[in-house]
């Protein structure tokens, strides 16, 4: 108990206060993967239970069931230097000791590119409340630190040649790291790619004339999808495209992301006349001068593998675009 508490003490005056992160070392741990420091019992309870709801639940517009996270469960008095280097941290501080019930987010405390979450609650009941009133800022922050390690390493491994040949058709591009390549590039639309033996992770960038009155209805977006892929992405053999799925459910959500804002679109591609197919996510925004709806467009085949992972990484250099 004596080590639980130092442990405490510590995390909340680090998480309470500036710190320098010259010295820390790079964060461990697998992309995905998520380190859950919480008592035994409350682990295999309520509070257990909930966590697992939020961050273990099947990750959406999967085909095949995969968990949104990768949890690995340390007690307190378990949680050593090992574990403290992790990448992702979720705290769970509960005790009649508490003075308040709330989500602490910290970021870099013993590690860096690092995401810190401490959950502080009076007792397991007053814990589960939170986590399931507020659990989406969990979430969120564990999310928004994978897409920025993305985004770093995009930026700091990136293919040159790229940016400029789309910056001169879109006035604008997103960071593309090293193995990307541009696969086709015309007036109007754009083929980067990340093809290796039995996987691919490609982006595709488009723009159309921003002439309807309501330009991001999921009708309006999915129409214009089909229509440019029909003309630009080919199947393998002859009378073969890249068309939206009707058998899996699309959705549209509106987002805005340092000041850039824009639909999300989600579902899942497949190749007419063919069987190939896998989950796609768009933005879909207006250009800079408003004549024209700008779309980047994330898919992933990838059928021999687990595929969470390939389309996190590819929906965050979605989220690396940079105006000219």
């Amino acid at each position: 108990m004596k080590k639980t508490f130092a442990i405490l003490v510590s995390l909340l005056s680090l998480l309470g206060c500036k710190r320098t992160e010259v010295l820390l070392p790079n964060v461990s741990g697998k992309a995905g993967e998520v380190i859950v420091v919480i008592e035994k019992d409350h682990w295999e309870g309520a509070l257990g239970e909930s966590v697992r709801d939020l961050l273990a639940k099947d990750c959406p517009y999967l085909a095949q069931k995969e968990p949104l996270y990768s949890l690995v469960n340390v007690t307190p008095n378990a949680f050593a230097d090992l574990f403290k280097v992790h990448r992702n941290i979720v705290f769970f501080n509960v005790g009649p000791d508490v003075d308040s019930t709330r989500i602490i987010l910290g970021r870099n405390i013993w590690a860096k590119p690092q995401c810190v979450v401490q959950v502080n609650a009076k007792d397991q009941d007053a814990a589960v409340r939170l986590v399931e009133s507020s659990g989406e800022k969990i979430a969120t922050a564990i999310e928004q630190a994978e897409r920025d390690r993305v985004i770093a390493n995009s930026i700091r491994y990136e293919e040159l040649g790229i940016r400029p040949k789309v910056n001169a058709v879109f006035g604008g591009s997103a960071r593309f790291p090293m193995g990307y390549k541009l696969r086709k590039v015309t007036d109007d639309f754009a083929w980067v790619a990340d093809d290796k033996q039995y996987t691919m992770q490609d982006i595709l960038i488009y723009r159309y004339p921003a002439t309807e009155a309501e330009p991001f209805t999921k009708e309006n977006i999915i129409s214009h999808r089909n229509e440019i892929l029909k003309a630009n992405v080919p199947g393998m053999f002859e009378n073969t495209w890249m068309t939206t799925s009707n058998g899996f459910p699309v959705t549209v959500a509106f987002r805005k992301y340092h000041g850039r804002e824009f639909a999300e679109t989600r579902g899942y591609w497949e190749v007419e006349n063919d069987y190939m197919g896998g989950p796609f996510v768009s933005q879909s925004f207006y250009s800079k001068d408003g004549e024209y709806i700008i779309v980047m467009d994330a898919f992933v085949y990838a059928p021999k593998f687990d595929k969470r992972q390939y389309l996190r990484q590819v929906e965050s250099i979605l989220y690396s675009w940079e105006w000219e």
